[in-house]
């Protein structure tokens, strides 16, 4: 805990220095301004784009259609046209499987003249929606705003199992190869369609698609303007290996059995083993939260059932001082010795058996009782036993040489088994047909090395839940740190990364996690104005008819659309000392 408090104050301390330094010949002003982008008129006939499109390499248009103006991911979206396609088929040489990159790109009647890659999470292996929606409930997409949208599968057509990744190539297309193939086939596509290319060019995706912005911000600096990352998982493979990391610390303290399908030594049988969603009930969790909440929620400045000041409470929260330690049995007001023993380490982060570790810490915030599909109980007890996420993950496509028995492999066994002494390290190793690493194909090629995306005027807006319970949050501020001690002790002339305290993986949580992060970045590239705040709102019961936009874990305390400036790190959302709490009027970004 300490050292995470330390982090960020060193880091307040140099940002100041910093800006003092820039006051007198730096910065921004050193930097080249990308002009705006300028509307385009569509032209042709939709349904004839399959036929009449050329010069776009090893690639079929299968399909173009007249999508009428309508909700589009939940937002109110004019006329477009949905054009998808496929390139560089091929059938694997060595599991036999058929592999291309499936795409689609939707294609604004009223183009503004700007590109937007819609990079998408999980293992990919489907084509989302190509309307650029970010934020928990999206209020804009990059498509109602008139950009055209790609939105790709990058190679492989499986979302539900990893198994893609015995596919040498296939591994380094969902690493960053679909970003590069597909790229200039849109660009040029889109020129196909409305006889010029895009004046600007953006990409953003939240998780995976997270980690595809980093990658894009380092390999492709060239062919991007504007790179949003939200909780940019850059370290995957290492993320996935904490994830089964965690799995052995729970199975410690579980109370229940899951009967389950094992193979040892050839021989598969059903077994029962523990089941780690029981390490924690939801009560216990809230009970967490809510001993973070007493300690932590004045120290912004007003009590107000939130913590906006998170690094302060790294150091003013303790697991053994601020929660009750259970003396007879679990009834969800204390945590056993046990228990408490596993809450720290799973926050102090993944460790082999000499003590070293191999992901990042966790910070402690108050949305560890998140409940949905992006909570904390989500990802940390099934996402981290299933074989379509970290154990299939870990054992397919991040391991080289990858398993190879699809039949019978089940993900809480691989977990349980996994040995980070000897296991962990094969994310950084090739064999054989795999010439490249995941810990290569997976991450940036050097993450702090931003110079070519820095020099062109291109920027990097970053987001991510401080309470995110797979990607360490903290992992995402020791890039910053490196950012900026690559840039002179201050990189926010390029590169700025916006905490929202509460948030789960990309939505959710006691949060206001409804925001617009696309018009921000349009104004900060093409105008020069870097953002200082972003708001933000909460979506409580009440806020909308679509109850898909509406977060049932807003506190009940909270006004339903509470707001909340979102503030750069290492700066946080501080109360003015008057007016509503509700408002974000009423609170600045200090440091």
């Amino acid at each position: 805990m300490k050292s995470f408090r330390m982090t960020w104050t060193q880091s307040a301390v140099i940002a100041s220095t910093a800006f003092w330094l820039s006051a007198c010949g730096g910065s921004d002003s050193s930097l080249p301004q990308l002009t705006a982008a300028t509307p385009g008129a569509f032209s042709g006939d939709c349904a004839t784009l399959a036929t009449s499109l050329t010069g776009l390499g090893n690639t079929v248009i299968t399909s173009a259609t007249t999508v009428p103006a309508g909700l589009v991911s939940n937002v109110q979206t004019a006329e477009h046209c949905r054009v998808v396609g496929k390139m560089n088929e091929r059938v694997s040489a060595v599991d036999g499987s058929t592999y291309y990159i499936g795409f689609e790109v939707r294609l604004p009647k009223a183009w503004n003249g700007r590109f937007y890659y819609q990079a998408n999470g999980g293992t990919d292996g489907a084509i989302g929606t190509a309307s650029g929606a970010l934020g928990g409930g999206p209020i804009t997409t990059a498509l109602s705003q008139g950009f055209a949208v790609l939105s790709s599968d990058a190679g492989h057509q499986v979302q539900t199992t990893p198994f893609f990744g015995i596919d040498p190539q296939a591994r380094l297309d969902y690493g960053y190869n679909a970003v590069g193939q597909l790229t200039p086939m849109a660009k040029n596509l889109i020129k196909g369609v409305y006889g010029k290319s895009p004046d600007r060019s953006y990409l953003g995706g939240c998780s995976n698609g997270g980690r595809h912005a980093l990658v894009a911000a380092t390999r492709y600096a060239d062919m991007y303007d504007g790179i949003i990352a939200g909780a940019p998982g850059y370290n995957l493979p290492k993320a996935a290996v904490a994830q089964l990391w965690g799995v052995q610390q729970y199975a410690t303290v579980a109370t229940g059995t899951v009967t389950t399908v094992a193979t040892a030594a050839g021989v598969t049988s059903t077994v029962a083993l523990p089941d780690v969603s029981t390490a924690f009930t939801p009560t216990e969790l809230s009970m967490v939260s809510a001993k973070m909440l007493a300690k932590c929620d004045a120290l912004d400045g007003a009590t107000d059932n939130w913590v906006g000041d998170v690094a302060a409470c790294q150091s003013a929260f303790s697991v053994a001082n601020d929660i009750p330690t259970c003396t007879a049995g679990r009834d969800g007001a204390c945590l056993t010795s046990a228990q408490k023993t596993v809450l720290t380490n799973v926050h102090v982060g993944a460790r082999n058996s000499s003590g070293a570790a191999l992901y990042s810490s966790f910070p402690y915030d108050v949305g560890i009782k998140g409940t949905s599909s992006s909570g904390w109980a989500s990802w940390k007890f099934a996402n981290s036993t299933g074989v379509g996420r970290d154990p299939g993950a870990t054992a397919f496509i991040f391991t080289s040489p990858p398993q190879t028995n699809t039949t019978t492999f089940t993900g809480l066994p691989y977990a349980l088994n996994f040995n980070f002494d000897t296991d962990a390290p094969k994310i950084f190793s090739t064999s054989g047909l795999y010439t490249e690493s995941a810990m290569s194909f997976m991450t940036p090629p050097n993450p702090t090395d931003m110079s070519k995306l820095r020099d062109r005027g291109a920027k990097l807006l970053a987001y991510h839940g401080v309470s995110d319970p797979v990607f360490s949050f903290n992992d995402t501020v020791n890039l910053f740190q490196g950012l900026n001690a690559a840039n002179r002790g201050d990189a926010t002339a390029f590169a700025r990364l916006f905490p929202i305290p509460g948030m789960n993986h990309c939505s959710g949580g006691p949060a206001v996690d409804q925001f617009d992060v696309i018009s921000p970045l349009v104004k900060w590239v093409e105008s020069g104005i870097a953002p200082t705040s972003i708001n933000a709102s909460a979506r409580g019961t009440g806020t909308n008819s679509i109850s898909a936009l509406i977060n049932a874990e807003v506190p009940t305390q909270w006004a339903p659309n509470r707001t909340r400036p979102l503030c750069p790190w290492p700066q946080v959302p501080r109360y003015n000392g008057t007016g509503d709490m509700d408002a974000a009027a009423n609170f600045s970004c200090k440091s």
